[in-house]
């Protein structure tokens, strides 16, 4: 089982620190799969770092890189539907009453579709222009400001519940997510 602790680096190249979190994202998601794992902790967990990286990249990180001509507007909007999409099916998994059960497992397989989905295309069409077109002292102080704010967020305890619903309800009223799905 990962160790629950969320780590709150204050600085480095953006590209790693989002990296970093991916691949954090994705031991969390095996967790979740994982019977003999705290599956409440692990949902928990998750949730927090989901919404802190979520929110930290479309504050800082997508209107910098749009900026400097790295990714443009449609490739941003794209990561926040993303995100939404993600929020959504983290707050089924959170409003979920028994960690166990086959309704429970088929939530996180939703849920791990979508994150899993959205690392990818991130890191491809996103990251990959980071790389390329932004300099080494401009993604450190992109690395500096993602991980300030993604800190904030987490001692704020993003990831409770009521402010996941919170999300996915503002995401619903900018018309990122469709108004049937539940």
């Amino acid at each position: 089982m990962t160790d629950l602790d969320l780590q709150l680096p204050d600085e480095g190249d953006v590209v790693e620190l989002i990296l970093a979190d991916h691949r954090r994202f994705e031991e969390l998601l095996r967790d979740l799969r994982d019977s003999s794992s705290d599956r409440d902790a692990v949902r928990r967990t998750f949730a927090t770092l989901h919404v802190a990286h979520a929110e930290a990249e479309e504050a800082e990180v997508y209107p910098n890189l749009r900026r400097e001509d790295a990714i443009s507007g449609d490739e941003a909007d794209h990561g926040r539907e993303e995100h939404a999409e993600g929020n959504e099916a983290l707050l089924a998994v959170l409003e979920a009453e028994e960690v166990e059960g086959e309704e429970f497992e088929e939530l996180v397989e939703e849920l791990a579709r979508l994150v899993n989905h959205h690392l990818t295309e991130e890191e491809l069409s996103i990251l990959n222009p980071a790389r390329d077109e932004v300099d080494a002292d401009e993604r450190a102080r992109l690395g500096k400001a993602f991980a300030d704010a993604r800190a904030k967020l987490i001692t704020d305890d993003c990831g409770r519940v009521e402010k996941v619903r919170a999300l996915v309800e503002e995401a619903r009223a900018e018309g990122l997510l469709d108004e049937d799905e539940e």
